[in-house]
């Protein structure tokens, strides 16, 4: 019953959409409406502004290490760790496939860097280096955001001896690519938009978290 329960709270916290509440707190309008339409941290800067963005970013950061620590103080110390990420990996489900939003969403990128900033400090550290640096020397947010979940895979192969972080980090990152297969395309066909600094309010790029 536990793990029940866990799996369905799990699910409504990542389920909450913040940069749609923001938007209609601010604007009352609905962010898929703007930008790309995407309601990820990205397309919020694009929308309301850069300081805005990065609260959205800051609050599915959150929801993804909540997540993790409710998860670990209502389960049973002897749980294995497959049932504990497996219920984090729905807290990122739930993040994607929002119910408030008719099962629609983000791409769970930072609700994923919650997660991992909770089980992983070091791959969470790594990650982070990995992801500013792509940014700022490609701009791609996309670029940035697929290698620093790639990056995972590898920290975990070489910093962890475990095989459930190492399967849960290449869970993770093929999430990662496949929420973001059509910034990959236009990566591969050189049509991807780069990220503006500041971000300015627009209607074309899908970069977001």
């Amino acid at each position: 019953m536990k793990i029940f329960f866990l799996a369905i709270l799990s699910y409504l916290i990542g389920s909450v959409p913040t940069a749609y509440l923001i938007t209609k707190k601010l604007k009352g309008e609905d962010i898929r409406k703007f930008g790309s339409g995407n309601i990820g941290a990205t397309n919020a800067a694009r929308v309301l502004g850069l300081k805005m963005g990065i609260l959205v970013a800051f609050i599915d950061i959150l929801k993804g290490y909540f997540a993790v620590i409710l998860i670990q103080l209502i389960l049973p110390q002897h749980t294995s760790l497959y049932i504990m990420f497996s219920l984090a990996l729905i807290v990122i489900i739930g993040h994607n496939f929002s119910i408030f939003l008719k099962f629609s969403g983000g791409k769970g990128v930072a609700t994923t860097i919650g997660i991992v900033m909770r089980i992983f400090p070091i791959g969470f550290l790594i990650l982070t280096i990995i992801w500013f640096l792509i940014t700022i020397i490609t701009r791609y947010v996309s670029l940035a955001s697929i290698m620093s979940a790639v990056s995972l895979v590898f920290s975990s192969y070489i910093l962890k001896d475990s095989s459930a972080y190492f399967y849960f980090m290449v869970i993770l990152a093929i999430g990662v690519i496949f929420t973001h297969r059509e910034n990959i395309a236009r990566l591969l066909n050189g049509t991807e938009n780069r990220m503006k600094w500041p971000p300015k309010k627009s209607r074309g790029d899908n970069n977001e978290k």
